[in-house]
């Protein structure tokens, strides 16, 4: 969202970004747009996201000074209400395929309701765009529209090294990197599982925070691998860059829970690929397409073995880990934000009022 609303702001809009305030929120940082947070009693839950949408709808009704994008299902009943009751336009910007995460379509009368939202949504979006070709196909063949566009979420390609501070606990040798949410299906348990069965006697950090952290926490312990694993937690996203480039590997190698896992398109594969860091990626349909045009890691399904023999390559193959980190170094040439925003003021322009 900070690469999105700098991009605009950058290009002549007046930009407002909505969210809202949790109890462990930190202070934002100045920026060059407005920024807004709304208090909510709800923390999470179909009571937050009533909650949220109602507080966002007045916050919003009786405006006209704004032209409103609605980020994935979250605020899109704000959206459509305005659309009906102000016939407000509105733009949809679909970050995941929310109606099929784990969460969702393991309660299908919930399943049912969000489906019905992203139908109207779809139905009465003035212009749509996500994060992937997969997720593009996907959403026009649903929805019967040919004009879904793709915005990629990657990074610079060129970020400042900034000086990673004392308290952010990394080994002086190189490591396995993951970063990202530490929840369910992100392949994190079946990770540290082959480290200890194929006998990987390599550090790895884990940079973030999730649902599954002291689950993953108790089975570290359990395999006497305190010494092996590092928690880092979350980071400011300034420190990301140079924490990359102290990595050797990167993992992303999600579990298929889903067509939202299946299609997905990580920032983590762009973050890895900017700081020039072979990664062993998941064989989903977005990396397979990616990997064509730069090999910038080692595909791999979800069997145990495969998995460790790529991390023994990348360790232990030179010759291999050069020529993929070199492929890594063409590539973040062209997956980088700054041909991706061009793309974003594009839209945004065309219907500039």
């Amino acid at each position: 969202m900070i690469r999105i609303c700098s991009a605009l702001s950058e290009a002549g809009h007046e930009v407002e970004l909505v969210g809202r305030n949790k109890r462990d929120s930190q202070s934002l940082a100045t920026r060059n747009y407005k920024q807004t947070r709304l208090n909510c009693w709800f923390e999470k839950g179909k009571f937050f996201y009533l909650e949220y949408n109602l507080r966002l709808f007045f916050y919003l009704l009786g405006r006209q000074d704004y032209f409103l994008t609605a980020i994935d299902l979250d605020t899109a009943l704000t959206a459509v209400g305005l659309n009906i009751f102000q016939k407000k336009p509105f733009f949809f910007d679909a970050h995941e395929m929310f109606t099929e995460v784990p969460e969702v379509i393991d309660r299908k009368s919930v399943q049912k309701i969000w489906l019905k939202v992203e139908a109207s949504v779809f139905r009465r979006a003035k212009k749509i765009y996500t994060v992937g070709f997969a997720l593009k196909k996907f959403f026009e063949d649903r929805h019967h529209r040919s004009d879904v566009m793709v915005v990629r979420n990657a990074p610079n390609s060129k970020r400042e090294s900034v000086q990673i501070p004392v308290e952010i606990n990394l080994p002086s040798e190189p490591f396995i990197l993951y970063q990202g949410a530490l929840n369910k299906g992100r392949g994190l348990e079946r990770l540290i599982q082959i480290l200890k069965d194929y006998s990987l006697n390599y550090p790895l950090v884990l940079v973030g925070d999730g649902d599954v952290r002291q689950e993953l926490e108790r089975m570290v312990n359990s395999m006497g691998l305190q010494k092996q694993v590092f928690f880092v937690g979350q980071v400011s996203p300034i420190y990301l860059p140079e924490i990359s480039r102290r990595a050797r590997i990167g993992y992303n190698v999600s579990e298929n829970l889903g067509l939202s896992y299946f299609y997905s398109l990580n920032n983590k594969f762009f973050d890895y690929v900017e700081a020039e860091l072979p990664s062993v990626i998941n064989d989903f349909p977005e990396y397979v397409e990616h990997c064509k045009k730069f090999s910038v890691g080692i595909l791999v399904s979800n069997a145990n073995q495969e998995i460790a023999d790529a991390l023994k390559k990348l360790i232990e193959d030179e010759v291999a880990y050069q020529k993929i980190k070199n492929q890594c170094s063409l590539a973040r040439n062209v997956w980088n934000w700054e041909c991706e925003k061009q793309i974003l003021i594009d839209i945004y322009q065309e219907f500039k009022q």
